[in-house]
């Protein structure tokens, strides 16, 4: 009975929710999963469908608090987000005319990190510049404004990808709206020579990128290794060559790609299998067309 009853206030509660708008899972951050709740019953927007125009209006603008790429510290700074252009835009003074910095929602990615940016609002968003990753932390002390704000990107982001995939349908986009990394953590890592010390660094695992930064918090990384598939000669291993020397962390993790090997070293067994279950499940993966040409930018990389 009660099953059933749950399964009428979803029927009633949630029969306009818009294909792009995130549903948070028990394993989300508490503020997407407050926020979701309060969205269907307090605020009902998914039986008024003209309450959804924050997020659904193809254009937002306003104040969020973004992190110095410098200094490290949060200043209140105008975004502006168009469909119509394609874009997020930042704005370093209220009455500047030309944005900081202009994000292609072609390429733009954004996930909820409240203990990274040690805000429970706080929204890491990404996007490639050059072809390499440029993160941007925000966020809004109104956590209401901060997921409008994340389903208005994912908005866009969706109305993007039905022009530019046709003949796809809803249930194929979505799952290319937004992504939460496959892991994160620190390890350790040499250079190309391998005969450098080994230095930690701050791991994060975008799909197929590995990027790996000084502090989690770095505006840009110091390196991406791009890890394709086995049958593109990528291969993972769960120990480093017997004459490596110089790690502190006695866990090792050898990357080998077509061009060189990556040695990594973790500090417990533990993180040791996560980061190689992280890897395999990309190495197993076949890889799609449009990743062998982001495979090829890496190849060319200066």
């Amino acid at each position: 009975m009660a099953s059933h009853g749950n399964d009428v206030a979803r029927a009633t509660y949630e029969s306009q929710v818009p294909s792009f708008h995130y549903r948070p899972t028990f394993s989300d951050c508490h503020l997407l999963r407050e926020q979701w709740i309060r969205a269907k019953y307090e605020r009902q927007e998914f039986t008024n469908p003209e309450r959804q125009e924050p997020y659904s209006a193809g254009y937002r603008e306003g104040f969020l608090w973004k992190r110095g790429r410098d200094n490290g510290q949060f200043l209140s700074r105008k975004f502006v987000l168009t469909e119509r252009e394609g874009a997020l835009k930042y704005f370093n003074r209220n009455d500047a005319k030309e944005p900081k910095a202009i994000m292609k929602i072609e390429h733009l990615n954004a996930t909820f990190q409240p203990a990274k940016i040690g805000h429970p609002h706080g929204l890491q968003v990404t996007y490639l510049r050059d072809n390499s990753t440029r993160n941007v932390f925000v966020y809004h002390e109104d956590g209401k404004e901060m997921v409008h704000w994340f389903n208005a990107l994912r908005a866009a982001r969706f109305h993007y990808l039905q022009v530019a995939f046709p003949g796809a349908c809803d249930a194929d986009l979505v799952p290319k709206l937004t992504r939460n990394y496959l892991k994160e953590g620190y390890m350790e890592k040499t250079g190309p020579k391998q005969t450098e010390g080994f230095r930690k660094r701050w791991f994060t695992m975008d799909d197929r990128r590995l990027m790996y930064f000084k502090d989690p918090l770095d505006a840009f990384a110091r390196g991406e290794v791009f890890i394709g598939s086995r049958e593109s000669g990528y291969t993972v291993l769960d120990r480093l060559p017997p004459s490596t020397q110089g790690h502190h962390w006695p866990h090792g993790i050898t990357i080998v790609t077509p061009e060189r090997r990556f040695l990594l070293a973790c500090e417990t067994e533990s993180e040791q299998r996560a980061w190689l279950d992280a890897f395999r499940k990309v190495v197993d993966r076949p890889m799609l067309p449009q990743e062998y040409a982001v495979e090829a930018h890496f190849k060319h990389k200066p």
